[in-house]
């Protein structure tokens, strides 16, 4: 595709357009939040909110942090929030926002860059990065990072899916947030003989042998409908129990490394015989995580693997309807396969998304100038203060101290289990390159269903990565 940048005298002008954006007045208001979180309140003041700035012009942005996924989301609850102050802090600008659901949004953004009109300002996935900024999509945000006036309290590995060689192509935005942990009920699990969740997945078949004589269908609930659940919610945290983490480094470097390797086609096949083992839902490829995750409230399972965003609606739900299963909420890591050699402590996490600019907002200064006030707004102190004080979540900039004392023991053990007691993995949809993840997610649903093989699957999607990154 013909690249859209053309070349300017690029650093003067963002130093001047750092200066005017970041040249405000300050004062502290009441931050509105949503009422139903799992956070200990239902508001948050703000660290700092702007007042008007004297910007003036329009500007459009896409995401997808709507009314419905803010509820009992922490991310997207304080994305809103700071939209909302910055809207109200900047009345000169007209802020056009096209709001859609998670999965209409993936697939919007990448048909409007495939046509090479993409909006002002977007939400990037890491695994975007590098294709789009080689099409010249996507701006050089380099400069305008490292000028920001949080950067020194950016915590800079969550960069890594946003970089092509050194250049930096968006500011991870929303929280970072696990896309792997088990929820389970603790008084159900203690029931059947574990006092915490099992730590092997043998263990894990013993107990579903109890669950099923005595009324479950099944021990752990799961949903693949949409295809990438099977591949952020598991396989990339199963994979590196089998390959290790370098392993995935040199995968994104073009290392050398394949997915044909043996330890990954093991990860693979050991997937496969747990979906068909009956540990899980029968019908975990026919309904989403939203699904799956009701037959946990709704106490159909004594367990659900997901991510952050489906504990965080799992604890605002539970803890609204029902006292008692709220309090019984548990956190664990994936199980630890038996011939898996690699660290059994191990999460992924990370920030996927991240704020980028239309390469053409290079050419128009004024346009730029609002853009990078409101991705400073939504990623900085503001937004990591808000997301740490309502909901015990961590975002792009670090917040000094998080005070947990004020939280109750479910919102505790969360941040915990997040940021203390597990080894943080790479989310494998963060990086390389789309393609390489289609051909994953489609063939891992018919895998987990007992269609075809791991050295099959492995084959396919190593074809997949040579055809669309390390060739390219």
């Amino acid at each position: 595709m013909k690249k859209i940048m053309k070349p300017i005298a690029f650093g003067a002008a963002l130093a001047a357009l750092l200066f005017a954006g970041c040249n405000k007045q300050e004062s502290s208001t009441q931050a509105s939040g949503n009422a139903g979180s799992s956070g200990s309140s239902s508001s948050s003041s703000s660290s700092s909110t702007t007042v008007s700035s004297g910007l003036s012009g329009s500007l459009d942005l896409m995401h997808f942090s709507t009314s419905e996924e803010s509820e009992g989301n922490g991310g997207s609850d304080g994305f809103r929030t700071m939209i909302a102050e910055w809207t109200k802090a900047n009345p000169g600008v007209k802020l056009n926002q096209n709001v859609l659901a998670n999965d209409e949004y993936k697939t919007q953004i990448a048909t409007m860059a495939s046509a090479g009109d993409l909006p002002d300002v977007f939400l990037l996935q890491g695994m975007n990065t590098k294709s789009w900024a080689k099409q010249g999509l996507i701006m050089d945000m380099t400069d305008i990072i490292k000028q920001s006036p949080y950067y020194a309290k950016y915590n800079t590995a969550y960069f890594t899916p946003f970089k092509d060689g050194e250049k930096i192509y968006a500011l991870p935005c929303l929280t970072g947030g696990t896309c792997t942990v088990v929820i389970y009920n603790k008084a159900v699990w203690k029931q059947a003989g574990f006092d915490s969740f099992p730590s092997t997945w043998e263990d894990v078949k013993k107990a579903n042998d109890y669950f099923l004589s005595h009324g479950y269908k099944y021990a752990i609930a799961f949903g693949n409908k949409g295809q990438w659940q099977a591949n952020s919610d598991f396989l990339s945290t199963l994979g590196d129990r089998y390959t290790g983490s370098e392993w995935f480094q040199s995968i994104i470097n073009k290392g050398g490394a394949k997915f044909t390797d043996e330890p990954f086609v093991k990860a693979l096949d050991y997937m496969a015989k747990l979906f068909q083992s009956g540990i899980f839902n029968k019908d975990f490829n026919g309904v989403s995580n939203e699904d799956a995750r009701e037959y946990f409230i709704d106490g159909s399972a004594p367990a659900f693997i997901g991510g952050n965003w489906d504990e965080s609606y799992i604890a605002a739900t539970l803890k609204e309807s029902d006292k008692e299963a709220y309090n019984n909420i548990g956190f664990a890591v994936l199980p630890q396969p038996a011939d898996a050699t690699h660290n059994p402590k191990g999460q992924n996490i990370g920030l996927g998304y991240g704020i980028a600019f239309n390469a053409k907002l290079a050419n128009n200064p004024e346009k730029l100038k609002i853009a990078i006030d409101l991705a400073y707004k939504l990623t900085g102190a503001d937004f990591s203060t808000f997301v740490a004080t309502k909901y015990a979540l961590g975002g792009l900039t670090k917040v000094d101290s998080v005070d947990l004392s004020k939280f109750d023991r479910v919102d505790q053990d969360f941040y915990k289990y997040s940021y203390v007691d597990t080894t943080p993995c790479e989310i494998y949809d963060s990086y390389v390159d789309p393609a390489v993840w289609s051909v994953c997610n489609t063939e891992l649903q018919a895998l987990l269903n007992g269609t075809g093989t791991a050295a099959k699957v492995a084959a396919d999607i190593q074809k997949a990565y040579e055809d669309n990154y390390l060739n390219k």
